[in-house]
């Protein structure tokens, strides 16, 4: 369990609230309209009305107390500047800040972001590669060169095995595990047949996905 200060309520800053809620960490959540702190109270440990731009109101939270501070504000980006510098200056371990723009995403790295989210990015990409083919069913980019892709079992490889379809020596591809009715399964063996029940978790090289046949 992580202690978690989130700055920013809107509706990113919300879900990000209620996932952290759903994993188990405690979380301070702050926001200087009061309606969108009273919105998350069953939800968060702790919750504050305040302006995130004002030193003395960070200072009172105990920044080096949090494993992790989040900027979600996304309505502002000066104020979304100016939060992540004076996190950093009060000493946070970690600051991860939301970007809606490249530049964006530029300054906030100079200004003391440790990491940027940039949800319209990752989601365009997420969907332009969902787009790519019927198979795939989820994808998370690990860096620029390999990826984790769910896909639905292609009809070309139904009835077939892990060992027959060789995957691995064919396109450099590692099978992860496969989700079975809703339930993840990640016991992998030769022997193991492709179904349409199963849906399989590969760990690909962008190169080779490109070179499947789906």
């Amino acid at each position: 369990m992580k202690s978690i200060l989130l700055i920013g309520l809107g509706r990113f800053g919300t879900h990000i609230a209620e996932k952290l809620d759903e994993l188990g960490h405690q979380v301070m959540a702050v926001d200087g309209i009061e309606e969108r702190v009273q919105s998350v109270l069953h939800i968060v440990t702790y919750a504050q009305i305040g302006d995130s731009t004002n030193k003395e109101f960070l200072t009172s939270l105990g920044i080096k107390n949090f494993d992790t501070c989040i900027v979600a504000i996304g309505d502002d980006f000066q104020n979304s500047l100016e939060t992540t510098s004076l996190l950093k200056e009060l000493g946070a371990k970690k600051v991860i800040s939301r970007a809606s723009t490249g530049v964006q995403e530029k300054f906030l790295l100079r200004n003391g972001a440790d990491e940027v989210i940039y949800p319209e990015k990752q989601l365009a990409a997420w969907t332009a590669i969902r787009c790519t083919s019927d198979h795939i069913v989820d994808y998370i980019e690990l860096d620029e060169n390999y990826s984790i892709y769910e896909l639905s079992v292609p009809e070309q490889w139904l009835g077939k095995t892990v060992l027959q379809l060789d995957l691995r020596k064919k396109y450099g591809i590692n099978i992860l595990g496969f989700r079975n009715n809703g339930r993840l399964e990640m016991t992998v063996t030769p022997e193991t047949v492709m179904t349409k029940e199963k849906s399989i978790l590969i760990l690909c090289p962008q190169k080779s996905f490109r070179k499947l046949p789906i």
